[in-house]
């Protein structure tokens, strides 16, 4: 690699710019971001990113599912490409980083190489995916998963939001139904710069997180059905209460994550109580479950433990509980080649770093089922995302930028 490339850094003041910028595009008064997938506040920064990315010399496409490819050539047209980026939605109170530094984050690799005048060997494709989130439509990372052929691109087409709307009627709503098929854009391999979403960077003051692999999921749907009667006049021991029932399944999912800990975690995070009255005890109640680990042995032993003590606390009470697992998804092993690329970039860099897994899914995890792919973490403030508050410093961001930068340098390579 030439000196000027050793060297290289990125324009630190443009990218906290651009990150600031585009955060005026669905801004809260909390100093957050509302934007969910494919609405008017996504066409905003999605049409915002198309310029910037025409305007840095990229030849820019979009697919069926509105996800955003942005090519810059290399020498060797042969070569598939560099893939780098991450997402621009939000949660519906989410913050100015999670997603946009990984995409505005390759937006300004580009730009910094464009600056110096360096070509590269291989081309490398800046991408912005559609719905990473998954809060307007089920499921996260869909635009992805599409790609590596998880799911067709007419059943994803077909999803709805709360309101009945359909992914295709948004899209088309936003002008965003592009005209190349999913897949069209081959990659080579994948990189995403990504703020880490947890504590254990800032807490133990380290710069980069060198993400080896990524938890695997389980979501479960629970319903459990008692039997409603009367608050004052049922006895206790006659009682088949729901409610009461969903207490014990939550202690015993806590407990039985601690026990597989600590490379493991439960959370039931939504319960619905059908008919909910002050003085009927409850009958029936909708519930689910999400529980993650980055070794597969353990998801094993947390589904089955789980079933386990659901079957003698339903047995108990004499209630039904009916659980249906709705989604797997393996732990991801991101690939060793790229992994120590990144680790090489960090060091060679001076930023400290450490081998980190990612408590949260990406759309580096699912791309890697297909192709070789790693990511680049970068602390939080509190490790606080999907929030507001969420927030970064910009050396930080700059940190993981050049990371990023450098790692893309190693694999493309850097035309003589």
């Amino acid at each position: 690699m030439s000196r000027a490339a050793t060297n290289l850094q990125i324009d630190s003041a443009r990218l906290w710019g651009s990150i600031h910028e585009t955060a005026q595009f669905g801004a809260t008064a909390k100093g957050g971001v509302r934007r969910l997938t494919l609405s008017s506040e996504d066409k905003q920064v999605r049409d915002w990113f198309r310029k910037a990315c025409a305007d840095a010399g990229l030849e820019v496409h979009v697919d069926a599912l509105g996800s955003q490819f942005g090519l810059r050539k290399g020498r060797d047209m042969s070569k598939p490409p560099v893939g780098i980026g991450s997402h621009l939605d939000t949660q519906p109170t989410g913050g100015k980083y999670d997603g946009i530094l990984g995409t505005l984050g390759a937006l300004e690799v580009i730009r910094t190489l464009n600056d110096a005048g360096i070509e590269t060997e291989a081309p490398i494709c800046v991408v912005n995916w559609t719905n990473e989130e998954g809060s307007r439509f089920a499921p996260a990372m869909m635009a992805s998963a599409a790609y590596v052929g998880d799911f067709t691109t007419d059943d994803i087409l077909s999803r709805k939001d709360a309101e009945g709307m359909t992914v295709g009627q948004a899209l088309d709503s936003i002008g965003y139904r592009g005209d190349k098929p999913v897949g069209f854009q081959k990659l080579g391999c994948f990189v995403e710069l990504h703020i880490e979403q947890g504590p254990i960077l800032e807490a133990e003051g380290k710069t980069i997180g060198v993400v080896d692999s990524g938890q695997g999921v389980l979501w479960y749907d629970g319903k459990i059905s008692g039997f409603e009667s009367h608050a004052g006049s049922t006895p206790m021991p006659l009682r088949r209460d729901a409610l009461a029932t969903l207490s014990e399944i939550v202690l015993a999912m806590e407990a039985i994550a601690k026990k597989h800990g600590p490379n493991a975690v439960g959370t039931i995070g939504e319960a619905v109580i059908a008919n909910p009255s002050r003085n009927v005890i409850p009958g029936e109640i909708a519930f689910t479950m999400d529980c993650r680990s980055a070794d597969g042995a353990i998801m094993d032993a947390l589904d089955r433990d789980l079933r386990a003590a659901i079957t003698e606390i339903a047995a108990r009470r004499k209630v039904e509980v009916k659980i249906d697992l709705v989604w797997r998804k393996p732990p991801t092993h991101f690939d060793p080649k790229l992994i120590a690329a990144v680790e090489n970039a960090a060091k060679t860099l001076g930023y400290s770093s450490r081998r980190i897994t990612s408590g949260a899914g990406h759309d580096a995890c699912n791309l890697n089922t297909v192709m070789p792919a790693a990511m680049v973490f970068v602390p939080c403030k509190d490790g606080i995302s999907h929030n507001e508050l969420e927030d970064a410093t910009q050396g930080d961001c700059a940190a993981g930028t050049n990371v990023l930068m450098h790692t893309v340098l190693a694999i493309a390579g850097v035309a003589s």
